[in-house]
Formats: structure tokens, sequence, C-alpha cells
């Protein structure tokens, strides 16, 4: 006996509209594109995990940023972490607004658990207020991670939304799908016209920007990777 699915049901599928159809696709897209592997079922195999080691991170990171020596990074010492700064919400475990070893250890460890490989997601640029265009989106890893894993490159198209990769030669090997490796990054947003810088320093040479890219991360989870600039 064959049966029937319910007419309502029906109904309601055929008159779902366009928008909400494509809707369903991106969201099945995104979450293939956070899986550690990279893939969904019959995709390619495991990425390699970043060779971190998270005791020497966290102690670089603390001889680098620590520079009143109280133990902690913190106050206008984030100021000059600005990848450590964005990451705060996730790093700062005990909730007092300062930065201690034993936490950032712990998150690296964290990304280790997790088995992240490679991330996709995209982020979204604007210059008071409206779309900034072909502009450069440069990932740059915080420097206490060692060379652990790689910087990450995206260009800005229509909507001002880049999707930023590590460029292929430098990916764990050669077949190695494009993302982004778990960490934590400085963020450097540059467009130049006729030579000429349009983005402030303080979005590039000496930028205030910072994204940490993990799972668990608000703004990647949820699509919201934003960052807001002004000219002045």
């Amino acid at each position: 006996m064959k049966l029937k699915t319910p007419a309502c049901k029906n109904d309601a599928e055929a008159h779902l509209s366009p928008w909400l159809r494509a809707k369903q696709i991106l969201v099945a897209i995104g979450a293939c594109g956070l899986l550690a592997s990279y893939g969904c079922s019959g995709g390619p195999a495991a990425v390699a995990l970043p060779d971190f080691d998270p005791a020497g991170a966290a102690d670089k990171a603390m001889e680098t940023y620590d520079t009143n020596g109280d133990g902690f990074i913190a106050g206008d010492e984030l100021d000059q972490a600005p990848g450590l700064k964005a990451a705060i919400k996730t790093l700062d475990t005990d909730g007092d607004g300062k930065i201690s070893a034993s936490e950032i250890e712990q998150r690296i460890n964290t990304w280790l658990q997790m088995s992240i490989g490679m991330m996709t997601f995209s982020c979204r640029v604007t210059m008071n207020g409206r779309p900034l265009e072909g502009a450069t989106v440069q990932f740059d890893p915080e420097e206490f991670l060692g060379g652990a894993i790689q910087p990450a490159v995206g260009t800005t198209a229509l909507g001002g939304v880049a999707t930023p990769k590590v460029p292929k030669e430098k990916r764990p090997t050669p077949d190695t799908p494009p993302g982004v490796q778990a960490g934590i990054y400085k963020v450097r947003i540059s467009k130049k016209v006729n030579g000429k810088e349009l983005v402030p320093a303080k979005y590039n040479t000496q930028t205030i920007l910072g994204q940490e890219v993990s799972k668990d991360d608000w703004a990647i989870t949820n699509k919201r990777v934003q960052f807001n600039l002004k000219s002045k």
C-alpha cells in the first residue's frame, strides 16, 4: 500500500516563495562550509590541523603585549592587540575584562579539540555606511601563534562582500580546499586608486581591526562578520 503525502504539506511546499527556497539552499551551504573536514558527505578528506604550541603561544602573547608585567593583557595593552581584543568574549572566561596566559592557552586547546582544519565565511566591509567594493581584506595571524597558521586574503565585490582564503600555494597540502584556518587575526583593509590609499591607516598599516576564526565565534556562526570603516 502506497502512503500518500498529506495535501496540506504538498500545498505548502508548492507555494514556497523563490526567496525562501534560496534561503534554505544558502543555509545548507553555510552549514557545510563550517565543517572542520571542509565538506558534507562525499566531500574531501579532513584537513590537517595547524601545528599549534598552546603554552608557547600564550607565553609569547604575554611577552609581546603585557607591557606592565602584571600577568594580564588589559586596558591600553588590548588596544595594541586587535586580534585579542576582538576575541575577548571567548578568551575572557572569568569575565574580569583581562586576558591571561592560561586563557589564551585554553582557547587554543579548544580549537584543537574542535578539530578545525579550514573554515569558509564571508565578511562585509562598509565605508561611512556604504559598501566598500574593490578593497583588499587581509587576515594576518597574530604573531604569537608562531607561524602555525597562514594569512588569508579576499577582495570585496558587489555589496562590499569578500570571502578570504589562504592562497593555494600556502595551504597545508596541494589538494586542501580554500578557506581560513582557526586562529586570532589582525585584519587589514586597503583600497588604492591611482596609487593613493583611500582607507585610513588605522584599518591597514596601523590596524585596530581583529577577528577570531572559530566555529563557536558568534560573528562566524551567525554570518555577521562586518567591518564598518570611517574615512575620518
